[in-house]
């Protein structure tokens, strides 16, 4: 197999990290670090016109058909700088979701605009007692005669406070009863009954809890055709975990690159720490663990598509393996800075805390141990 990056995609992760390096210094990370609203409008504009959000997005959909594969090179400059863009939110998940469940009449009205960036998008699914299963929804959607009414909670919805649209997964309960059906609802973040509070993530950005007190929504709200939709969020959080995995790696390098200079500099003793064996020995030992992550993030991105086990194993392996890279390189980053490395002068420990934050993103690094190995039981021969 070829892993060489077209010309093509070389062009793209030279472009992304060059804007990244131009554009996220310390004082702009501060500065959206304290905004409410946790990111630039101006910088989500760029993005557009960039084409990073129509990536993804089919050509007919006014999108440029991108694959996972250059998702995970974007998402790992973005990594580099600590962009706090709800990227993921609106792009990897949401995008993703209206592509794979929505109507054609859906798809035209909405895919454009994220592409465009005149729409922005937030996905509520996990809850209290669900304990990172996709499976578990307690959130329940009633059939009326206009259209359908939500109750229920949400919580860890990503960049959900700045959504203009959140789509929220629910039981559908029609007029027969409850269904045994997932389905995924494109809730206005105007409507009445929903109530959003936010608050600052670990490491930047922000997400936000959610209560559907007897939300009304009209008979379209309903993405598709009802049909069971727990299939597409196992789809479309397998292809956020290799994202989100790309964005640890560009984190990790950028602290291993980070530490790996201070090394250099830092004299103990009147010898550069870089002259010790021994931290010669960890900086190795931080490269072998970056390169680990990366490959695979890489091997999750190129079984994005592949069947749903093969998908699944790869994208909780690389959840589990890149967690575990991630708390390595991260705490000896923070080691090898010595006190220096928790105080807010330097940024080691934004990026830590960003390395933090991921590992527990949809599951830790338990979590993904034990699913990759029921997936893998599930494929042996009885």
């Amino acid at each position: 197999m070829d892993l060489n990056l077209s010309d093509e995609q070389r062009l793209l992760r030279e472009s992304v990290e060059r804007f990244v390096a131009e554009s996220y210094d310390a004082d702009h990370r501060r500065k959206t670090a304290n905004d409410p609203l946790g990111f630039s409008p101006s910088v989500w504009k760029q993005f557009a016109e960039l084409g990073w959000l129509a990536l993804p997005i089919p050509e007919e959909f006014d999108g440029l058909g991108g694959g996972p594969v250059e998702i995970g090179i974007l998402m790992e400059a973005f990594g580099r700088g600590l962009v706090s863009e709800p990227y993921v939110a609106t792009v990897v998940l949401g995008a993703a979701l209206i592509e794979k469940c929505g109507s054609t009449a859906q798809k035209q009205a909405n895919l454009p605009k994220i592409a465009d960036g005149s729409l922005k998008l937030a996905f509520a699914h996990s809850e209290r007692a669900a304990r990172f299963d996709l499976a578990k929804v307690a959130t329940v959607a009633h059939k009326t005669a206009q259209g359908w009414r939500l109750a229920g909670s949400k919580i860890a919805v990503l960049d959900g406070h700045a959504a203009d649209g959140i789509i929220v997964s629910a039981h559908l309960h029609d007029h027969q009863g409850p269904s045994g059906r997932i389905a995924l609802f494109l809730v206005p973040a105007t409507a009445q009954g929903l109530a959003i509070s936010d608050y600052p993530r670990l490491g930047g950005g922000r997400a936000c809890n959610i209560e559907l007190s007897g939300v009304q929504l009209a008979e379209d709200a309903l993405l598709g055709d009802g049909r069971d939709a727990l299939p597409a969020v196992e789809w479309a959080v397998d292809r956020a975990m290799a994202a989100l995995g790309a964005e640890a790696v560009g984190i990790m390098q950028t602290l291993l690159d980070t530490t790996l200079d201070y090394t250099k500099i830092r004299k103990q003793f009147g010898r550069p720490l870089s002259a010790n064996q021994v931290i010669r020995h960890r900086l190795a030992d931080m490269a072998i663990q970056v390169d680990e992550a990366r490959s695979m993030a890489l091997r999750a991105a190129l079984k994005a598509d592949n069947p749903p086990v093969e998908r699944a194993r790869a994208a909780s392996a690389a959840k589990a393996k890149i967690g575990k890279c991630a708390r390595f390189v991260g705490e000896q980053s923070i080691q090898l800075h010595g006190g220096m490395g928790v105080t807010e002068e330097l940024e080691v420990g934004a990026y830590f805390k960003r390395l933090v934050a991921f590992d527990t993103l949809f599951g830790g690094t338990g979590h993904h141990y034990a699913r990759h190995a029921q997936l893998g039981r599930t494929t042996q021969p009885a």
